[in-house]
């Protein structure tokens, strides 16, 4: 990414770290952050075990989060969309836990986590916003593991929509039409289902007009009945 790119020209600074800094700070905070290449499909940001040094805002394109099993079989933990947060795994213990992949191509800005730290002394804000997101990872993972273990298929893919759809308006975008960064394989992976199943969901929840798919081009066309009775809604990634 180019270097003379700031987080004052930058458009998702509402919903990133720019947010919790005052204007006046705000020169701080873009002097730690690098802006290295873009990521191609495919390429890795981080891996399990490599040494934890900072986390990652995404500013453009979309990361998933996966572990291996003990027989190598991947396990979707998570999706990150601009304007989100990924690495925090590693700051408890030095080194990452999972690996970070892009979905497709992809821009973060790194902030150095020890850079981070000291700034945060010195600016609050920035301190408490920071643990914000840390919170919120936690209440994710726990509202995951609800998700898989009490709801129904249909639940869960409805869920997913809803949580995309959500961070979709946070962003200032449409949360009716989007496009869906991750494949049929990776949502089923996410939710613990077969990819056919998913794939029927979808076929269904058309047939039963709450939504228009077009390959990846997701409509929400009654969100009321998507939502449904009872239905998690799934905030963060």
């Amino acid at each position: 990414m180019p270097r003379h790119v700031s987080c004052n020209d930058c458009s998702l600074s509402p919903i990133c770290l720019p947010l919790a800094v005052a204007p006046s700070q705000l020169d701080e905070l873009d002097g730690i952050i690098r802006r290295g290449r873009p990521l191609k499909r495919g390429e890795h940001l981080f891996r399990a075990a490599s040494p934890f040094g900072a986390v990652y805002a995404v500013r453009s394109g979309a990361l998933k989060t996966y572990v291996l099993s003990d027989e190598g079989e991947e396990q979707v933990t998570g999706f990150y969309l601009p304007g989100e947060i990924v690495g925090m795994d590693g700051i408890s213990t030095a080194h990452h836990v999972s690996n970070a992949k892009a979905l497709e191509t992809a821009t973060v800005c790194e902030i150095p986590f020890h850079r981070l730290e000291d700034l945060s002394q010195r600016i609050p804000s920035l301190q408490h916003h920071f643990f914000s997101l840390m919170s919120n990872e936690i209440r994710a993972d726990r509202e995951l593991h609800m998700l898989l273990s009490k709801k129904s298929a249909d639940d869960r893919v409805a869920s997913l929509l809803l949580s995309l759809a959500a961070r979709q308006q946070r962003r200032g975008l449409s949360s009716s039409r989007f496009r869906l960064p991750m494949s049929r394989y990776d949502i089923a992976n996410y939710l613990g289902l077969a990819v056919e199943t998913v794939s029927r969901i979808f076929t269904r929840f058309q047939q039963q007009e709450m939504l228009l798919v077009d390959g990846r081009d997701v409509e929400i066309i009654d969100r009321e009945a998507l939502c449904g009775s009872g239905r998690l809604q799934v905030e963060a990634p």
